[in-house]
């Protein structure tokens, strides 16, 4: 596989509304042609409204094969595909 195939995009969404990081998130599934994972980083500090919300979202949308906890808890990563 080339490397574009593996690619794993980040997404900062520190300091948004939930619509906005939506809006962010569904441009990024749009643009995301050769990766297989978004990760999500939203932060845990000031609250877990944004992280709730975005899990919750994105875990009944039909682009996105799961969600998965990301490698600390300000992260979520939305896998496109299997790699």
């Amino acid at each position: 596989m080339s490397a574009p195939d593996r690619a794993i995009v980040e997404l900062d969404v520190h300091g948004m509304t939930l619509y906005q990081a939506q809006i962010a998130i569904d441009a990024a599934l749009r643009r995301a042609k050769g990766a297989y994972r978004i990760r999500v980083i939203h932060g845990y500090r000031g609250g877990t409204a944004l992280r709730d919300g975005i899990r919750s979202r994105y875990a009944a949308d039909a682009r996105v094969k799961r969600v998965e906890l990301g490698l600390n808890s300000g992260e979520t990563d939305l896998v496109l595909r299997e790699f």
